[in-house]
């Protein structure tokens, strides 16, 4: 089954390899993992793990809006932390994006994430 739509989403980072930044097929839109590039330097944001979630959400609203829509349209995000003790600080950030009902959710850790990043997320949302 092929692609169907690749988005383009001005106002997010550039791809840091070969991927689409999302895909649409049918009415589900599913978005690569953003990372906490600034799309103005090209380079990771510094900071704590609030800041680098934050700047992660915003990569992705930049991805969701190049695609009509908004946070309300998430129906899945995976968030990925490379230490579990940034847990309650990330969701700190994570819980004043949605709203309830919420979206489904899963969190793990992991070893490592690009450019020694502390966070990355990735979501699936519904188009109309």
């Amino acid at each position: 089954m092929p692609r169907h739509a690749i988005i383009e989403a001005p106002g997010s980072p550039a791809a840091v390899g070969p991927y689409s930044k999302a895909v649409r097929s049918g009415n589900l839109l599913y978005l690569s993992g953003q990372t906490p590039i600034d799309p103005a330097t090209g380079k990771l944001v510094e900071g704590d793990i609030a800041r680098q979630t934050q700047q992660v959400f915003k990569n992705l609203e930049a991805v969701l809006k190049g695609a009509g829509c908004t946070f309300d349209n998430v129906l899945k995000a995976n968030v990925y932390l490379t230490d579990m003790a940034d847990f309650a600080a990330m969701n700190g950030v994570y819980s004043g994006i949605f709203q309830a009902p919420y979206p489904a959710r899963t969190t793990v850790a992991v070893a490592a994430l690009p450019l020694g990043c502390k966070v990355e997320i990735e979501v699936v949302a519904e188009i109309g």
